[in-house]
Parts: structure tokens; sequence; C-alpha cells
């Protein structure tokens, strides 16, 4: 009977540090996600929404401060003149309601085009003040939403696919591609984004109907956006190895679908995530769309600057990967050859956990 030898671990404890090691992934994703969806969705409550009172004169500057004073940091409130002007605003995505008092028939001018969970908000703050005068208010939509995309989250959606097959396919990638050169990887990755741009662009337009217009435009902005997580994804896997798991999904799934607006706003979440909403990738795709959609005046350059810098990215770091590739080579390199059944055990477990997300 053979037994282990002295201070060397049982197959049984070596299997057991072996599935414990693959579970810290798992654990840290759950952790992760609880963190970042509970963090950025469970709780919306605005701050600094933009909402115009109508009219002039000291009556107008009166009721402002008055409802300035009672709704607090929850709102931002200015005095335009004419109702032309707030609905100007609205047109432009600019404020996320306009009041406008009147002693018969107070409106309430809304956009639910630029997010319909926040003009319920507005809705919800202001019904009081009209009902606190013994009348009902008057709603009215300036920028509806189109019957095709009712929730307006049909870009958000259209992003959550782009990003799962984004992600996942770097991961695979890295991992089963191990043995090409990284430029053919890089190529590769651009050529990925390409091909799942059409086929997301194909379902959530003409199949779907979630993207009303703009359809090409909207899939060359998906080739840009997947081509930046791809190339991020195979720059880091030449660092990080199997952890790039985590890191994408942290990256491109925690961080990435709860600031991206598509459900909340930055005006109704945390911090945070408002500061994230900026500058993260997710938002300039999904507010990319929003503005080709319905709002065109307000133009996307700065969306696609931004994305455009996270692509820049992604190939900085796959050329920092291929400098450690480099100087990792030895003098006289072997070739590399794949087992004649495909990439190595390790390789799969790796490419299977990427559906964690």
């Amino acid at each position: 009977m053979n037994q282990p030898t002295h201070g060397a671990p049982s197959p049984t404890r070596a299997a057991l540090r072996h599935v414990i090691t693959h579970l810290l992934v798992p654990l840290f994703l759950g952790t992760g996600m609880a963190l970042a969806y509970l963090g950025g969705f469970h709780h919306p409550s605005p701050h600094a929404l933009k909402v115009d009172v109508v009219g002039t004169g000291a009556p107008t500057a009166v009721l402002a401060q008055r409802l300035q004073d009672g709704l607090g940091d929850r709102v931002a409130l200015r005095t335009v003149p004419t109702e032309a002007a707030a609905r100007q605003q609205l047109q432009r995505g600019e404020i996320a309601g306009a009041f406008v008092p009147d002693a018969r028939a107070p409106r309430l001018l809304l956009a639910t085009a630029g997010s319909q969970t926040t003009a319920q908000v507005v809705e919800a703050m202001f019904a009081p003040v009209a009902i606190g005068q013994g009348l009902p208010l008057d709603v009215v939509d300036v920028v509806p939403l189109p019957q095709q995309d009712p929730t307006g989250q049909g870009v958000f959606f259209y992003m959550v696919a782009l990003t799962v097959g984004s992600y996942s396919g770097a991961i695979a990638i890295g991992a089963a591609g191990a043995a090409l050169a990284l430029r053919c990887r890089a190529a590769l990755a651009v050529a990925t984004g390409a091909v799942l741009s059409v086929l997301a662009t194909v379902v959530a337009g003409p199949l779907y109907h979630a993207l009303p217009s703009h359809t090409v435009g909207l899939g060359l902005l998906a080739w840009l956006y997947t081509s930046a997580i791809l190339l991020i994804g195979v720059g880091l896997h030449a660092f990080l190895g199997r952890l790039t798991t985590a890191a994408m999904v942290g990256l491109f799934v925690m961080l990435n679908f709860t600031t991206s607006g598509g459900i909340f706003t930055p005006a109704l979440q945390p911090g945070f995530f408002a500061a994230l909403h900026s500058f993260w990738i997710g938002a300039g795709l999904v507010e990319a769309g929003r503005r080709l959609l319905y709002f065109p005046a307000l133009g996307i350059s700065g969306e696609v600057t931004r994305l455009v810098l996270w692509a820049g990215a992604g190939l900085a770091l796959v050329g920092a990967a291929a400098l450690r590739e480099r100087r990792r080579r030895t003098p006289r390199p072997t070739a590399v050859t794949l087992p004649a059944d495909g990439p190595s055990a390790e390789a799969e477990e790796e490419i299977e956990e990427t559906v964690a997300a």
C-alpha cells in the first residue's frame, strides 16, 4: 500500500487546496456583486436633480425658494421665464423636469426618454405641491419613449450583452490562445469585437427593435466598445493569468453596469457610482446611445472620445504585455505546441469560469 512520503501533502489535502484556490474567485465575485449592485441600486435617492420653475417676477422667485427649502438638496431649482425655454432644456436633456405653476392647472414637464426612473422621482416630488393646493397635477411628457423601447433601457441591455461577450471572449483568447503571438491575439480580439457587435446589433435592432434608430452608428460604437474590453482583457491576461476573470468582472460588470446610468441616472445614486459615471466605459456607450436615439442636439463627441481612450488603454496594455513576454523569452526559444486534444485542462477551467456574470 502506497503511503505519502513524510512532509508531502496527501492527495486529498492537495485536491482540497486546489478546489479552495479555485473557490476564491467565485467568492470574490459573489461578494463584489453584492457590494456593487446593492450599493448602486438598492436605495435610489435624488441629489441635485436639475428642475426648472417657469415664471418671472417675485411670486415665481418666492415659490422657487419655498420649493428648494422644502425639497432640500434633492433638487437644484432655478427659474426660467417661459415654458418654451423649459421645453428646450428638456429636449436637450439638460434638466430632469420643469414645474409650471398655475392657479387652476399646474403642470409638470418631464422627459421620460432621458430616464423613466428619474421622471418618476421628479413626479413624486412635485405631485404633493399641487395636491397641497387642492389641484390635480398635469404631467406632460416632452420627450416620450417610443413604443419599441417603453422602458428606455434598450441601450443598457444592449451594453450588457456586448460586455458579457467581450470579457468572456477576452478570457478565451488569453487562455486558449497562449501559444499564439500577442499581435495575433490582439487581432483576434478586434475581430471578435466586430463579430459580436454585428450579432448583438442585429438582435437588438432588426429583431427586437430595442434600438429604434441609428442602428449602424450604434453598431460601430459597439465595435469600439467591445474592442476596448477585449484588448484590455488580452493584455491583462499576460499579467494576471486565471485571475483575469475576477479583474474583468470587477471592472466591466460590477463597476460598469452599476455606473452606466442605464437603470438609475447618477443623480439618483451614491456619490461613488455617480463619479465613476463621468468616465467609465459602459456609461460612455449608454450615454452615446441615449443621445443618438433621443437627444441628438447634445452630440456624442465626448462619449466617443471616452470610448477611444479606453481602447487606447487596451492597446497600451497589449503593448506592455508584449514587452513582458519578449523579456521572458529564453535566448533559444523552443517551439510551443498544444496537445493534440486542444488547450490544457487549466486553460479549459479558466474559460469555464467566465460564465460567472
